[in-house]
């Protein structure tokens, strides 16, 4: 079972569930933790729960950024009071710059440096996620802290 994060991850699951030739499912979770800013508050609060259950089944979480820690940590401990049979973490990019808590996908895409970045699901202010491809935005200071 594929678990995706969204809305990030929406595009990322659709393109890497087209990659894999075993019979999957799909399901989704969404969190919340940066709002209108592009700093994350530290805090996370689960919007979306699953639809189905995950006890027994192998499942791959499937996020777009790995960034502080806080928001996968949140979610895959989450998941694993279910009991899946199996629990791995796929990312599309990883910051780790920016680690606030210690987590690491097994699944990996490609490292990035501390930049914001949008596109291909990622968004800033719900926008620019129908980018195709991922693009750095620079932000001034009063952008961040809204």
């Amino acid at each position: 079972m594929l678990v995706g994060v969204l809305k990030g991850a929406c595009i990322f699951l659709a393109d890497l569930s087209r990659e894999i030739s075993l019979d999957a499912s799909f399901d989704f979770l969404a969190a919340a933790s940066y709002g209108a800013s592009s700093e994350s508050s530290g805090q996370v609060r689960l919007v979306k729960d699953l639809d189905t259950s995950i006890e027994g089944r192998n499942v791959i979480l499937v996020e777009d950024i790995l960034d502080t820690g806080v928001t996968l940590n949140y979610l895959a401990g989450l998941l694993r009071q279910r009991r899946p049979r199996a629990l791995r973490i796929a990312a599309l990019l990883d910051k780790p710059d920016r680690r606030l808590q210690p987590i690491e996908a097994d699944y990996l895409g490609f490292r990035i440096p501390n930049h914001f970045v949008v596109g291909y699901g990622l968004d800033y202010a719900e926008r620019y996620r129908n980018l195709k491809d991922i693009c750095v935005v620079h932000l001034g200071k009063s952008a961040r802290k809204k």
